[in-house]
């Protein structure tokens, strides 16, 4: 089975040292899970369901209006047989150019190589060796009524001491 997450409005995040502002489209989100009752034997009850895991899919786009760059991102969901997870693959546009001067492909969650037009080739990114980076987020009382986390604060409650139905509840 899958269940699916569509991100269907924008983002925007700004470079304050250089007043750039990206405008940002997101992936679809899915939670996927695959029956593995192909075959004529059960080995046992437990391994009827394959491992569950969270993919990325669909076609985003970055662009700035300042400088006129942008980029053409698709996310690859795992082909039903075969493949791989997580892939994703990229071209980068200078303003005006009708061909990229960056192609990028690997796994979004691991290593992502580039291929620059001028036959570079390149680690264009390695997630596994970034450092994690904790969030700053204003305290709940210094956020406004409708900011995430104030607004989501009765349901994540709930869903920590695994109330179910008073997190649905906490929804509407």
């Amino acid at each position: 089975f899958t269940i699916c997450v569509y991100f269907s409005l924008p983002g925007c995040v700004t470079c304050l040292d250089y007043d750039e502002h990206y405008i940002l489209t997101f992936p679809n989100g899915y939670g996927r899970q695959v029956n593995a009752l192909f075959g004529i034997f059960v080995f046992n009850a437990l391994s009827i369901l394959t491992v569950p895991w969270i993919e990325l899919g669909g076609e985003c786009s970055i662009n700035c209006s300042k400088t006129g760059y942008n980029a053409s991102i698709v996310f690859h969901t795992k082909p039903f047989y075969g493949g791989k997870k997580h892939r994703v693959t990229a071209e980068i546009f200078s303003p005006n150019d009708k061909k990229p001067f960056c192609s990028i492909e690997g796994e979004w969650n691991g290593v992502m190589y580039a291929k620059y037009s001028t036959g570079e080739n390149t680690v264009f990114i390695d997630t596994k060796k970034m450092p994690t980076i904790k969030k700053k987020v204003r305290k709940l009382e210094d956020q406004d009524d409708f900011e995430s986390r104030c607004l989501w604060k009765d349901v994540t409650y709930n869903l920590k001491i695994r109330d179910i139905d008073a997190a649905t509840a906490a929804k509407h």
